[in-house]
C-alpha cells in the first residue's frame, strides 16, 4: 500500500497485507493518531487492491494496552459533544474492522485489555500466542465496554459475556480458546506461523467473495426477528449464486467432483 503511517507498519506480502501497531513503548495504546489511522486502513477496499486477508500484530512485548492514557486525561473534564465525538471515532473503527471484506486476523500477545481487546476480537479470527491475557477493563474505571457488547454474540455466549464485561479478570489464552474469545493458540515463537498455516488454509479452501458475502450477512441478520433474517439469508443466497466465483465452484465441482483450489 502507497499510504505512510504514523502509528502503523504496513508490508505487503503477496495477497497478504500485514499490519503491526507500531508504538511499543506506550504498549500499542489505542491513541487518537492510531484509530484514525486504523480506521483508514480498514475501510478501504482492499479486496479491490487484491489483498485477500489482513494480518494485525503488536510490537513489542503487547498486543495493546488499550486506551491511550493521556487521552483519557482530556476526557476528564469533556463535555457530552466531545464524548460523543470521540465515542464517534471509536464505533467508525469497529464498523471498519468489522466490515472489511477481507479476512481478518489478530495476532495477540502479551496484554490485551480494554479498546485493543475489542480491536482484536472484532477480527474474524484471533491467534493467541501461550502468554496472552485478554481483559474489558471498562467497568472498573466507570467505563462501559458498549461497542464490544455488539458483536461479542458472534463469539460469545451470553453467560461469558456477561463474565467478561461486569466481572472483569485477566483472562489467559487457554480460557480464551475455551470460551471461543479466541480460534488458536500458539506457543510465542510460533505464533506468525500459526497464522500464516490458518489463513493459507482459509485462503486455499474458501472463495474470497463468499467469504466477504458471508461476513456480511453475519453482520446483518444477528439480533434480528427470525422471519426477517431468514429473508435477509435467502436474498443472500440468491445474490451469491450470481457471482463468478459460484459458477466457477459449482462447474468445477461437477467436472471433477472437488470444489476448487482459491489460491
Amino acid at each position: 500500500m502507497p499510504v505512510s503511517f504514523e502509528t502503523l507498519e504496513t508490508r505487503r506480502d503477496g495477497d497478504l497485507l500485514r499490519v503491526t501497531l507500531n508504538d511499543p513503548a506506550r504498549a500499542n495504546a489505542l491513541s487518537p493518531r492510531m484509530i484514525a489511522e486504523l480506521t483508514q486502513l480498514y475501510g478501504s477496499d482492499l479486496r479491490a487492491q487484491g489483498i485477500r486477508a489482513v494480518l494485525l500484530s503488536g510490537s513489542g512485548k503487547n498486543f495493546s494496552a488499550g486506551a491511550d492514557l493521556e487521552h483519557l486525561r482530556s476526557l476528564k473534564d469533556a463535555g457530552p459533544a466531545e464524548n460523543r465525538a470521540d465515542s464517534l471515532r471509536l464505533r467508525d473503527l469497529f464498523r471498519a474492522v468489522l466490515g472489511q471484506e477481507a479476512l481478518t486476523v489478530a495476532l495477540v500477545q502479551g496484554a490485551c485489555v480494554a479498546g485493543g481487546c475489542g480491536l482484536a476480537t472484532a477480527h474474524d479470527f484471533v491467534v493467541a500466542a501461550e502468554d496472552a491475557r485478554f481483559l474489558y477493563s471498562e467497568v472498573r474505571i466507570g467505563f462501559v465496554a458498549a461497542l464490544v457488547a455488539t458483536y461479542l454474540p458472534l463469539r460469545l455466549r451470553g453467560s461469558d459475556i456477561r463474565e467478561l464485561l461486569l466481572y472483569p479478570q485477566f483472562v489467559d489464552a487457554p480460557k480464551a480458546l475455551a470460551i471461543g474469545l479466541v480460534n488458536r493458540v500458539a506457543p510465542a515463537p510460533d505464533l506468525a506461523a500459526a497464522a500464516d498455516t490458518l489463513v493459507a488454509e482459509i485462503l486455499a479452501t474458501g472463495s474470497s467473495e463468499s467469504i466477504a458475502r458471508t461476513k456480511r450477512l453475519l453482520l446483518e441478520v444477528m439480533g434480528r426477528p427470525l422471519d426477517d433474517a431468514l429473508l435477509q439469508a435467502a436474498e443472500s443466497n440468491a445474490a451469491a449464486r450470481a457471482t463468478d466465483d459460484c459458477k466457477r465452484g459449482i462447474e468445477t465441482f461437477l467436472e471433477t467432483k472437488k470444489p476448487p483450489r482459491w489460491r
